[in-house]
């Protein structure tokens, strides 16, 4: 990975798959600002964009602490952040963001179905090994599989398990599921959202 730890596609795993988690107020402004930040503001300004989000991604979170979602959503923004900022500074970011979502993981790892763990799978294979980081390729295809398992038509589970392959050069498996993502139903108040994961996944699906 050029001059970054993780790419800056990297999302956490990102969105929620669910309508009735979009209609949260609090959730809601969260994730319609990350899309914003993601999809819709200049390169130069991104990285402003998601260090403004993540802080009050963080706090929300601290004032809520009986809400995984919220939780899960701080460490995606995080995460969503390093990869705009780079370098040695993104790589605490996600070590931090890989702590969240394994606390979220263990309080409730139904939460956003399986969210937490599109995400930390993400983290797994974007992030490098030892001794720079803590990646690890099987641990990631561990985790993917489970959220892909729990949530098997979400465009995101299938977006990273297809990109994962991808990378692994596993091109005819790939095709497979970034399709599957490609086919996935919209979710509504996450147009912005989708209509950005929908480039990425015709991007991939454009290297087979």
């Amino acid at each position: 990975m050029p001059h970054s730890f993780i790419r800056t596609t990297l999302v956490a795993s990102l969105l929620v798959s669910s309508s009735t988690w979009a209609a949260d107020s609090i959730l809601g402004q969260i994730q319609n600002q990350w899309a914003i930040c993601q999809y819709q503001t200049m390169s130069d300004n991104k990285e402003s964009c998601l260090s403004t989000l993540s802080k009050s991604a963080d706090q929300l979170s601290q004032m809520h602490t009986d809400r995984t979602d919220l939780l899960i959503w701080s460490a995606i923004v995080k995460s969503t952040y390093a990869g705009a900022k780079g370098g040695l500074g993104a790589l605490s970011l996600v070590k931090d963001a890989k702590k969240e979502l394994e606390q979220a993981i263990s309080k409730d790892p139904n939460a956003l179905d399986g969210s937490a763990y599109t995400s930390l799978g993400t983290l797994y294979y974007q992030v490098p090994g030892w001794p720079v980081g803590f990646g690890n390729t099987d641990k990631a295809e561990e985790l993917l599989k489970k959220a892909l398992a729990m949530n098997p038509s979400g465009i995101d589970p299938n977006f990273f398990y297809g990109d994962f392959l991808l990378d692994q050069g596993r091109k005819a498996e790939a095709k497979q599921y970034l399709l599957k993502a490609m086919a996935a139903p919209a979710r509504e108040g996450r147009e912005v959202a989708d209509r950005g994961r929908r480039v990425e996944i015709k991007a991939r699906l454009e290297k087979l």
